[in-house]
């Protein structure tokens, strides 16, 4: 049974997925993963979602203000075992719900170039590819993303 909950970043939970998303983003990346890790810190964070199978954490997500019309998608993951199964569109489309509920118009995100699932999850769920924003404008490993709410 897939059960969703809203929480915060200091939940354990959280902690296990993104240590999990984390070592899978190295495995993938290798050393250029390093270069992303300044920008993946997301301490204090009151908005972050957790999926449940049978009590047992296998996905994750939260969003950060970005402006006050966008937020900013960080940290989304699912357990390999679970890819496939619409697991992900349920974590996505939750967030983006709360995101809608806090009044944001629009949600951007980046992931790697190397990262095709991902990218092609996100253009299924509406998302377009966009200018690089920030911190990430002018890296050739990075993709950036959004869509209307």
């Amino acid at each position: 049974m897939i059960s969703l909950i809203r929480t915060h970043s200091n939940n354990a939970d959280f902690f296990q997925l993104i240590e999990e998303l984390d070592s899978f983003l190295n495995m993938r990346n290798g050393d250029l993963q390093a270069q992303y890790d300044a920008y993946n810190l997301i301490e204090k964070l009151a908005t972050v979602v957790i999926v449940y199978h049978s009590n047992r954490a296998i996905g994750c997500g939260c969003f950060k203000e970005y402006d006050k019309n966008r937020a900013e998608l960080k940290r989304m993951y699912v357990n390999e075992q679970f890819r496939g199964t619409g697991t992900a569109s349920r974590l996505l489309d939750e967030l983006e719900k709360w995101a809608t509920e806090k009044n944001y118009k629009g949600m951007i995100l980046e992931t790697g170039v190397h990262q095709l699932e991902a990218i092609r999850f996100y253009q299924k769920n509406g998302y377009v590819i966009i200018e690089n924003f920030d911190q990430y404008a002018g890296n050739e490993n990075s993709i950036c993303m959004s869509k209307p709410l």
